[in-house]
C-alpha cells in the first residue's frame, strides 16, 4: 500500500494523541508531527483521553527523562493495548535498540526522520499485512553522519501570543557530561530565507513574540566554516569585537532579519554559549534593534573553573563574567538566566561553594538546578570521584534557597516601575494561590468593583480571575482586568 492508501485506511477519523517531554525544540518538533496527522485526517486528542495512536517525542537529557520517556510510552499503551504507540526522538535515538525491544512500542522514529511519520505509518501496515510477527520499523538514521536540517511544516501554536521557531539541530561540542551530540548529532542550520517566510506566517497569524530556538542556538549557521571557526562561534573574517563586522554573523544577521517583520513586536533568544558573547555581538544587535527583549539565558553549567575544566565547557568564570558586564553595558537591567550542575564527579565542598558565591556575585535572574545525572557513553560517566547522591541533593536544595533568592529580588527591582507585559492567558487563583506572586495594576484600566470572573469562579467563590504574562525580562506578571486583554502588550506598575 502507499501512502494515500495507508491514511485513508488506517489514519484518516481516527483519534491522536501526543506528548512533547523536554526542550522547546521537542515541542516545536511535535506540533509539526501533529500537523502532519491532522492534515492526514486524523483527529488530534488530549494525551489523557482513549486514542488510536500515540506520539511521545522523547528526551534523553537525564536519567530521570529516559525514566519520564519509558513512563508515559507505557502509559498510552496502558491506555489502549490495541493502539499504535510511536517513540520519537532523543531517547529513541540514543538508546534505538532497547526501545525497539520495548514491547509498548509499536513505531520508532528518530531525530530528523519526525517529517516521515506517515511514511513510518506505511511501513509499519504494510508489514503487519505481509506477516502476523510484530516487526518494528527502522527510521532511526545514523546522527554522527546526517548533518541535514529537517524542515518541517508550519503547525499553528498552542499559544496565542509566544511562538516557538526552531532554526538550528545538533551540536559539535561533546560536553563530559552531555548525552545530547550522541541524540541530536553534528550541528546544522535553518536557511535563512526559510526562517523569515514562517516569521510572516506567525506574524500574519496574530503573534507578537517569536522565540528563537536550536539545540546549540550559537552554533546556527556554523557549519559552513571550518572547525576551529565553528568551535570559536564566530566566521574567521569578523572581528568579535566591531558592531559593524559583527553584522554578518549568522546568528545576529538571522535576528535583524526578523526584526524587520511588521508584526512581530519581541525577539527572545533560547540558550547560548557564554562564549557568543562579544562587544561586536551584542552592540551589533543593540544598535540596529529594539526588538531583542533583555533576557539572556547564559548556560553556565558551574561557577568553580576546576569544574568547568572537567566539562569541557571551553570558558572560564572570568569570560562569564565579561559577558555579563557586556550585556550589562548595553541594556539596562537585563535578565541573566542560566543552568547549573550540582554534584559533578570530583566536585569538592570548596568547588561547590565557589559555585555558589559566583552565582550570587552574578546575581542571576533565575538558575535552573540540575543534579548531575551520570550517563552512559559520556566521558562524564568513567570518571572518578563521583559524588554521592545525599550530597547532591543537599547541594541542590542549597543553590535553590539562593535561587529563590535572586529571583524575588529580581523582580523586586521593578517595585514600583511602570512595564510592558505581553498577557497571554487568563487564571483563576485564590488569596493565597496569589502569595509570592507577582501582582500589578494596569496604567490605562480601571478595575470594577463588581468585575465578572466567570462561571467557574461563581461555582469557586474563593478564586478570582487573573490576567498574566511576561514582561519582556520575563518577569511574570498577573493583574485583575474588566475586559480581555490576552494578546495585548500593555503597561503595568508592579505593586
Amino acid at each position: 500500500m502507499d501512502i494515500s492508501t495507508v491514511v485513508e485506511k488506517y489514519v484518516k477519523g481516527k483519534r491522536a494523541a501526543f506528548l512533547s517531554l523536554g526542550c522547546k525544540v521537542n515541542a516545536y518538533e511535535l506540533s509539526a508531527m501533529r500537523q502532519i496527522m491532522v492534515d492526514a485526517g486524523a483527529i488530534a486528542v488530549s494525551f489523557e483521553e482513549k486514542a488510536d495512536f500515540y506520539v511521545v517525542n522523547t528526551c534523553t537529557v537525564t536519567n530521570i527523562a529516559d525514566q519520564k520517556s519509558r513512563q508515559m510510552l507505557h502509559k498510552a499503551k496502558r491506555e489502549n493495548p490495541d493502539a499504535i504507540v510511536i517513540a520519537a526522538g532523543c531517547y529513541v535515538q540514543a538508546y534505538e535498540e532497547k526501545v525497539k525491544m520495548d514491547d509498548a512500542i509499536d513505531l520508532v522514529i528518530g531525530n530528523r526522520g519526525k517529517g516521515k511519520i506517515l511514511e513510518a505509518i506505511t511501513e509499519y501496515f504494510n508489514a503487519k499485512e505481509e506477516s502476523d510477527e510484530v516487526i518494528k520499523n527502522d527510521m532511526v538514521c545514523n546522527i554522527m553522519k546526517n548533518d541535514t536540517y529537517e524542515e518541517l511544516p508550519l503547525a499553528p501554536e498552542t499559544e496565542h501570543t509566544r511562538a516557538y521557531l526552531k532554526v538550528q539541530d545538533g551540536c559539535n561540542q561533546f560536553c563530559t557530561y552531555c548525552i545530547i551530540p550522541f541524540a541530536r548529532g553534528r550541528i546544522c542550520s535553518r536557511k535563512e530565507e526559510d526562517i523569515v517566510a514562517e516569521v510572516k506566517q506567525l506574524a500574519q497569524n496574530g503573534f507578537k513574540e517569536i522565540v528563537i530556538t536550536g539545540i546549540h542556538l550559537s552554533s546556527f549557521g556554523m557549519e559552513h566554516y571550518p572547525e576551529k571557526e565553528r568551535f570559536d562561534l564566530c566566521p574567521g573574517n569578523l572581528n568579535k569585537e566591531d558592531a559593524d563586522s559583527m553584522v554578518e554573523h549568522p546568528l545576529v544577521h538571522l535576528i535583524l532579519s526578523v526584526a524587520k517583520i511588521k508584526g512581530i513586536e519581541r525577539i527572545r533568544l533560547g540558550s547560548l554559549e557564554p562564549r557568543i558573547i562579544t562587544e561586536g555581538f551584542v552592540a551589533a544587535i543593540y544598535k540596529r534593534t529594539d526588538k531583542l527583549c533583555p533576557q539572556f539565558h547564559l548556560s553556565l553549567q558551574s561557577g568553580c573553573d576546576a569544574t568547568l575544566k572537567r566539562m569541557a565547557r571551553r570558558y572560564t568564570t572570568d569570560d562569564f563574567r565579561e559577558g555579563v558586564r557586556i550585556l550589562r553595558k548595553y541594556y539596562v537591567n537585563p535578565a541573566i538566566t542560566t543552568d547549573i550542575i550540582v554534584g559533578f564527579p570530583g566536585e569538592t565542598d570548596d568547588d561547590f561553594n565557589a559555585c555558589v558565591e559566583f552565582a550570587k556575585e552574578i546575581g542571576f535572574a533565575k538558575i535552573h538546578v540540575f543534579k548531575y545525572s551520570r550517563r552512559d557513553g559520556t566521558r562524564a560517566a568513567l570518571m572518578k570521584d563521583q559524588v554521592a547522591n545525599a550530597v547532591k541533593n543537599e547541594r541542590s536544595h542549597i543553590l535553590i534557597e539562593a535561587e529563590e533568592e535572586m529571583e524575588r529580588a529580581y523582580a523586586d527591582s521593578f517595585r514600583g516601575e511602570s512595564i510592558d507585559v505581553l498577557f497571554e492567558d487568563s487564571v483563576l487563583l485564590t488569596d493565597e494561590e496569589l502569595l509570592g506572586l507577582n501582582v500589578g495594576s494596569l496604567e490605562k484600566n480601571v478595575v470594577t468593583e463588581n468585575m465578572d470572573d466567570g462561571d467557574e469562579a461563581v461555582r469557586n467563590l474563593d478564586k478570582k480571575l487573573y490576567y498574566r504574562g511576561h514582561t519582556d525580562r520575563s518577569v511574570m506578571i498577573y493583574v485583575r482586568c474588566n475586559s480581555d486583554i490576552s494578546g495585548q502588550i500593555l503597561p503595568v506598575v508592579l505593586k
